[in-house]
């Protein structure tokens, strides 16, 4: 029983490698993929035909391919696919005032996509379940087509993924509001939920894994500043989904008030309110829900250090210090082969790296510095649900789709 046991985990292991590889590398040969998953030809025949005869993945007429072919030996090699057409997943994030939805096929391309308000300020603990699933009902219901096998939720703020809540968040006037429960009831298929910054990460990993893999940190700064983390070419979200919180971690003990109604959190020095109030000067206990703060908040102060003001230069440098202290835990605690700047403040690095690296130089000895790369790559406000919808294609492939047989249950279900 164990062995037949050990037989079918490493079918399911080696079918998640098969659909992983497609993801990863697009339409490939058999051949190909043995390579690329060191799986054996027979394995790899084995698998990829079960994965054809349930619908997950199809052969490609590539006349490109055939053209390269002509004269070659042997018969022209044909492709596989993931079919598209096999699952949608639905992924959705949730910021201030705002629910962003994207629909996206089993081959990872969009088949639409949406926004919906709701008031952050008004909305309760236990209210906004109805409103999120009201919105998601209206989006599918526009697009028409199967329903999604999975929804993948990102959030601003502190999740707590094992309750399924959105502990604490900027984009909500109330703690511990619950999503992952109202949304799986509503919908029967399982819902997954992430930090937003988490999904930068993914999005980077899942895009560039060689560039982007091993031990790597996103750092995002810009409404506030959170952080996604990859260990070991995994997504690391600790025991309840709130790991890696730095911008809540404390920077300055008793310092600047933090819109999450502490003191000295390293936000409150490098969030773009933070940056505006040292910019004008104002005490540092100067409440963050009184600075009129918007998207446009960190470019503005980024054209008033370049023209030259005083404040703005300050405040990045101020911003540009905590930051490199920053560096210096991430550094000395996970000894990372990369840490990534991103976010609105992204821009505003190049004001902030002499003074990060002067702090960072001061925090940490040059043998635990090592040889990590720091970079900011330019925002785009895509990458969440980009990553968002990653993840959920990313849960397919390696949880509900890894079983053999997924055809047959979905013909039993009517799909």
């Amino acid at each position: 029983m164990t062995q037949k046991a050990d037989r079918d985990q490493i079918r399911r292991q080696n079918r998640s490698v098969v659909l992983q590889a497609l993801r990863r590398k697009g339409p490939q040969a058999r051949i190909d993929l043995g390579r690329v998953t060191q799986l054996s030809p027979a394995t790899v025949t084995s698998i990829t035909s079960d994965l054809i005869a349930e619908g997950l993945v199809a052969g490609v007429d590539d006349d490109a391919q055939r053209e390269r072919e002509k004269g070659a030996r042997g018969r022209p090699r044909s492709l596989l696919t993931l079919d598209g057409s096999a699952a949608r997943v639905l992924a959705v994030k949730l910021s201030v005032n705002t629910i962003e939805m994207a629909l996206a096929d089993y081959g990872g391309r969009l088949v639409g996509r949406d926004v919906a308000s709701f008031d952050s300020a008004a909305v309760t603990a236990d209210g906004f379940g109805q409103i999120l699933i009201d919105s998601l009902h209206r989006f599918l219901d526009e697009l028409g087509g199967p329903p999604p096998v999975i929804v993948a939720l990102a959030s601003q703020g502190v999740v707590d993924d094992s309750a399924g809540t959105v502990a604490w968040s900027p984009a909500f006037a109330v703690r511990h509001v619950e999503v992952v429960a109202p949304v799986a009831r509503a919908f029967g298929v399982p819902c997954l939920l992430s930090n937003d910054t988490n999904m930068i990460a993914e999005a980077l990993h899942r895009t560039d894994p060689a560039r982007y893999g091993g031990t790597f940190a996103v750092l995002f700064v810009d409404y506030g500043v959170g952080m996604g983390l990859f260990v070991n070419n995994r997504l690391f979200v600790g025991e309840t989904g709130a790991a890696a919180e730095i911008g809540h971690a404390n920077h300055i003990p008793g310092g600047s008030l933090c819109r999450c109604g502490r003191r000295g959190c390293l936000e409150a020095y490098l969030g773009d309110y933070a940056l505006l109030r040292h910019a004008r000067g104002l005490d540092l206990q100067t409440p963050p829900s009184r600075l009129p703060v918007g998207r446009e908040t960190i470019r503005e102060l980024i054209a008033a250090a370049h023209a030259g003001e005083q404040g703005a230069l300050d405040a990045f440098h101020a911003g540009g210090t905590a930051l490199g202290y920053a560096f210096a835990r991430v550094i000395a605690t996970l000894d990372p082969r990369r840490i990534v700047v991103t976010g609105a403040a992204a821009d505003a690095y190049p004001l902030m790296e002499a003074a990060a690296l002067a702090a960072l130089e001061e925090a940490l000895v040059a043998d635990l510095r090592g040889s990590v790369e720091i970079e900011a790559i330019p925002w785009e406000e895509d990458l969440i649900l980009r990553g968002t919808v990653a993840r959920a294609l990313h849960a397919l492939d390696t949880e509900v789709f890894s079983d053999t047989g997924y055809g047959s249950q979905k013909e039993a279900q009517g799909g």
